[in-house]
C-alpha cells in the first residue's frame, strides 16, 4: 500500500485535473497570444517569461494551461471548497475531503487560503516534468503536514488514512480498518533509519529510490501532457 500512497501523492492530482478540465489538452499550434490573456479576474498571474523560467513548460504550453485554468476558475483563484468538490466527484463512493485538504495545503504554499495559477503551474511542472528526486521532494512536502521539515508517524498515518478513506476502503478485497496503521508502521520503520522518531527528506527520498515498485509506479505519470 505504501507504493499506492506514493503514486497517489505524485500523480493523482494530475489525473483529476485532466478529468475535470482544469486545463485543455496542450496544443503546439500558435495561439496568437503574445502573453497570458488576462481578463477581469481577482488575481492576474505573473508574466509568461517569469513562469517559463520557473517551470519546464514552453510559452505555448503555458498559454494553453492558462486558458483551461481560466475557463474553470474565472476569478484566477481556486479555494479549498472547489478543490474538495473536484475530488468528491472523482471518488463518489469514498470520502476525499481529508486528502483534498492535505493536497490543497501542499499547493497553497503562502497559506493564503487559495491556489493561484502560478501555484498550479509550478506544482504541475514538478509532477509532470521534474526529476524523480524533485517529485519525491514534492511528495515529502505533502506528508510534512505542519511544514517543520520532518515527517512523523502520525503525519504519515494521517495521509495514509485519508487515501484509504478516498479509495482504499472501496477496493476488493475489502481493507480492514487497522490496515493503514499496519502499513505505516512497516513503511515508517523502513524510512526512519536512525530510529529518531521522524523521517527527514533525505531519508524519505533515499528509501523511495531504493524501492523498485515505487519507482515503477512513478513512471506511470511520465509524459502525461
Amino acid at each position: 500500500m505504501e507504493v499506492i500512497a506514493i503514486a497517489v501523492v505524485v500523480g493523482l492530482f494530475v489525473v483529476v485535473l485532466k478529468q475535470f478540465g482544469i486545463w485543455e489538452p496542450l496544443s503546439l499550434e500558435d495561439s496568437g497570444d503574445s502573453d497570458l490573456e488576462l481578463s477581469m479576474v481577482r488575481h492576474q498571474p505573473e508574466g509568461l517569461d517569469q513562469l517559463q523560467a520557473q517551470t519546464q513548460f514552453t510559452r505555448k504550453e503555458l498559454q494553453s494551461l492558462y486558458r483551461g485554468f481560466k475557463n474553470e476558475c474565472p476569478s484566477g483563484l481556486v479555494d479549498e471548497e472547489t478543490f474538495k468538490s473536484i475530488y468528491s466527484q472523482f471518488f463518489p463512493q469514498g470520502d476525499a475531503t481529508t486528502y483534498a485538504h492535505f493536497l490543497f495545503n501542499a499547493f497553497d504554499m503562502d497559506r493564503s487560503g487559495s491556489i493561484r495559477f502560478e501555484d498550479f503551474v509550478v506544482g504541475l511542472s514538478v509532477l509532470l516534468r521534474g526529476s524523480v528526486t524533485e517529485k519525491l521532494r514534492w511528495a515529502f512536502n505533502l506528508y510534512d503536514i505542519n511544514k517543520d521539515g520532518h515527517v512523523t508517524k502520525e503525519e504519515m498515518l494521517a495521509i495514509m488514512t485519508s487515501i484509504y478513506d478516498m479509495m482504499g476502503r472501496y477496493t476488493l478485497p475489502s481493507i480492514r480498518d487497522e490496515s493503514p496503521l499496519e502499513h505505516v508502521d512497516k513503511f515508517f520503520q523502513k524510512m526512519d533509519r536512525n530510529r529518531d522518531g521522524y523521517v527527514t527528506v533525505d531519508e524519505f527520498i533515499e528509501t523511495c529510490q531504493k524501492d523498485e515498485n515505487i519507482m515503477a509506479s512513478m513512471q506511470l505519470f511520465e509524459n502525461v501532457i
